[in-house]
């Protein structure tokens, strides 16, 4: 049988040698040039891949015969050896040996070939591994270098800002100033022994003390303070002097009818400012839609009501290219700026390396440079406290929605404009509620946020028990849970959520929040609310976390699966049915968590995500849910805040203009009067 395939092998191979136009000559036949040729076509079958294919193709030789099939494999193997071998059985065979003794050759090269098999698998599989390692520490080592850049930034901007006078200045008047917290009852209130005894001296600010120290009063030294930090106002031409500060007027330049590149132009006399200068987020981000008015001409500062960069991540742009501006926030914003900066130019620089890879041209809106130079501009300013800018005064207000968040109130003269940025009236873990000032009531403008103007949130208490129940019950059945959240806010309520109300629940913060989360800690460790977001049973995630935590709660980013370690946990966690990822805030249509949320009511449910340049497609066995947070005001909460200013009109921002008309048409109905996301002027 062997002989009889190796014969039919040979005439195969004889055939497609005498197929070729040079042979064309040889009248001899197949069978007679297979028998002169014996050992020269076994010689081509080992070495020529087209002669080996062609014979497969003539053969045909069915499964049925097995020992032949197998025979025939190893004289057309893949492997040299194997093939060797092969050839000299064939030539074996050909001497007309014992069949007995071919059965036992092929047999045992059968089984060699075998052995060789699983052995080609096996240092398959531990390539692919050591392969999958090598790219796991390159990410390591990646996200630490990152972190390590954000760290040195901020100590950068910190050094920078402690040498420059006007800064240092600042800085020190927000502390001078900030109003100390309300005891809340000492052991003297509570005897009543003591209740007829005049109460005592209240202890002397910090104000005072260092006032003192320097040897003037407060008064005096707040004004050298001031002096330090606000440039000397020019004398008023007629012209503005009679008309200019009653001339205030307010332009939207971004974020008016959207979500992204908030920016808002307010000027009066010879002075223009901008409330907040945010970036678009996108492929790649872009800067305010209409930020070429503000930079038509002067620009004097830029007030930034908080740190996420929608809001600030145009900043450094500005700063770039006007070597005078001002850029006035709260002492918690100031210093978590530059490492929300420091995140939008690496995001750009990927870009921009791609770019380079697949063609076109992405240049970063800003190079790293400008994120030092726009932090040693910041100007810190305490909530309460007028700062003159030219021929305006802004002041700040508590504005709740995440550590440092602000309102702003910008006034002419007698004329104002109260804008409240991203605002939330409930308390959370890590950030109480707005506060209005008298300074904004009965403004002349409000220009309010109106991003969840047509919801009505559930009860934040119900919401924090659904998650904490959720997560409670995965935890019990051996499981995980990944809650992609924002770096900045989101991150740190939800790990102060679950260090409160699921101590035994072993928690990690990884990537970009868990670094926020320690500048969190930084930034309130000497105020009256210190947050401390690791310990007990929070902590942070480490290199070989993925697979040795097995059990509990991950929190990472990025919060809309768009790219970070959060996706690398997915990958992890979304194939185990015992354990679930929650989505916690906003998803943007074209994002992987919308697409997940939407591939969960498919048959065959899965992620498709891109991970470091590599698509993957994750299939998900795990619970899906989105168990939304969110740290802005409800219709509810934004008709108290416009009931609560009471303003002549109030001009609706960052929202989906769908939505604010249907909200205009309640404010009318609650009797105020309303005016279109476009220029205004006071009237």
């Amino acid at each position: 049988m062997t002989t009889d395939l190796l014969a039919s092998l040979l005439h195969a191979a004889a055939e497609a040698v005498l197929s070729r136009p040079t042979m064309a000559g040889y009248t001899g036949g197949a069978e007679r040039f297979a028998a002169d040729h014996r050992a020269a076509l076994l010689d081509m079958l080992a070495q020529s891949d087209d002669l080996r294919r062609l014979c497969r193709e003539r053969l045909r030789i069915p499964r049925s015969r097995q020992a032949e099939w197998d025979f025939a494999g190893l004289l057309l193997h893949t492997d040299p050896e194997v093939r060797a071998a092969a050839v000299r059985l064939a030539e074996m065979v050909g001497g007309r040996q014992a069949d007995a003794t071919v059965d036992r050759r092929l047999r045992r090269l059968h089984d060699r070939n075998k052995q060789l098999q699983e052995k080609l698998r096996t240092a398959t599989g531990k390539r692919d591994n050591a392969l999958a390692d090598v790219k796991a520490h390159r990410q390591t080592a990646r996200e630490a270098v990152e972190r390590a850049e954000r760290l040195d930034a901020e100590l950068s901007a910190t050094r920078r800002r402690l040498r420059d006078p006007v800064s240092t200045a600042s800085a020190l008047l927000a502390l001078l100033q900030e109003e100390p917290p309300e005891p809340e009852g000492d052991s003297q209130s509570r005897d009543p022994r003591l209740w007829r005894q005049p109460p005592p001296a209240p202890a002397p600010s910090l104000l005072e003390t260092t006032a003192r120290l320097a040897g003037i009063t407060p008064e005096s030294f707040v004004r050298v303070l001031r002096a330090l930090i606000e440039p000397p106002k020019p004398p008023p031409t007629a012209t503005v002097a009679v008309s200019g500060e009653r001339d205030l007027r307010v332009v939207p330049l971004g974020g008016g009818t959207g979500i992204g590149g908030s920016c808002l132009l307010v000027e009066a006399g010879g002075t223009r400012v901008l409330v907040d200068a945010g970036l678009v987020p996108g492929d790649p981000p872009r800067p305010p839609a209409d930020i070429a008015r503000a930079l038509d001409g002067p620009l004097h500062a830029v007030v930034v009501t908080h740190a996420h960069n929608d809001h600030c991540g145009y900043v450094p742009a500005l700063a770039d290219r006007l070597p005078d501006l001002r850029i006035i926030a709260t002492p918690e914003t100031v210093q978590l700026m530059p490492a929300m900066w420091l995140d939008s130019v690496k995001i750009m620089d990927q870009r921009r390396r791609l770019a380079g890879t697949w063609g076109g041209d992405t240049e970063p809106l800003y190079p790293r440079e400008a994120i030092d130079e726009a932090a040693l501009r910041c100007e810190e300013l305490a909530f309460g406290v007028p700062r003159r800018v030219g021929d305006l005064t802004v002041e700040l207000f508590p504005a709740g929605h995440i550590l440092g968040a602000a309102g702003v109130v910008v006034r002419a003269g007698e004329s104002r404009v109260a804008v409240t940025g991203d605002i939330s009236g409930f308390r959370q873990k890590s950030v109480d509620g707005y506060a209005v000032p008298e300074s904004a009531r009965y403004a002349d403008l409000l220009v309010m946020e109106s991003t969840c103007c047509t919801e009505d949130h559930r009860d934040r208490d119900g919401l924090v028990g659904e998650l904490v129940r959720a997560v409670e019950g995965i935890y019990a059945q051996g499981g995980r849970v990944l809650i992609p959240a924002f770096a900045l806010g989101r991150a740190q309520e939800l790990a102060l959520v679950m260090r409160s109300h699921l101590p035994h629940v072993p928690v990690l913060v990884d990537g970009m929040a868990a670094d926020i989360s320690r500048s969190f800690e930084a930034v309130t460790a000497d105020g009256p609310h210190p947050l401390s977001i690791f310990g007990g049973n929070v902590g942070r995630a480490r290199p070989g976390d993925m697979d040795r935590f097995t059990r509990g709660v991950v929190i990472s980013t990025s919060g809309m699966l768009s790219g970070g370690p959060a996706v690398r946990w997915a990958a992890k966690i979304l194939p185990d049915p015992r354990s679930a990822l929650f989505l916690s805030g906003y998803q943007d249509e074209e994002s992987p968590g919308r697409r997940l949320l939407a591939s969960v009511q498919s048959v065959s449910p899965h992620l498709v995500v891109d991970d470091m340049g590599e698509e993957r497609r994750i299939p998900v066995r795990a619970r899906v849910d989105l168990m939304r947070l969110s740290a802005h005001a409800d219709r509810r909460g934004l008709l108290e805040i416009a009931d609560e200013v009471s303003a002549r009109e109030v001009m609706l921002v960052h929202g989906a203009a769908r939505r604010q008309t249907e909200f205009r048409e309640v404010l009318r109905l609650r009797r105020h009067t309303t005016t279109a996301t476009r220029d205004w002027r006071v009237s």
